[in-house]
């Protein structure tokens, strides 16, 4: 396998393991921020979801930049 693909593979495969680990946390998350559990919830989907639209719009904004 090129490195460059392993290396792609890795980042993906962490990034995907921290939208999960995350779950685990929000009753602690909901404790330390005095807020409820539902409303943790929707900040860790809130997080997500600005991921989900965040990357494919800076990736394309920044496509064009020379890369060095």
């Amino acid at each position: 396998m090129p490195l460059a693909l392993f290396a792609l593979t890795i980042g993906a495969f962490a990034i995907g393991t921290t939208e999960f680990v995350i779950v685990g946390l929000v009753p602690t998350i909901a404790q330390q921020l005095s807020i409820s559990l539902p409303s943790a919830g929707l900040l860790v989907s809130i997080y997500a979801l600005g991921v989900a639209i965040g990357a494919p719009v800076l990736t394309a904004l920044t496509g064009r930049m020379p890369r060095k």
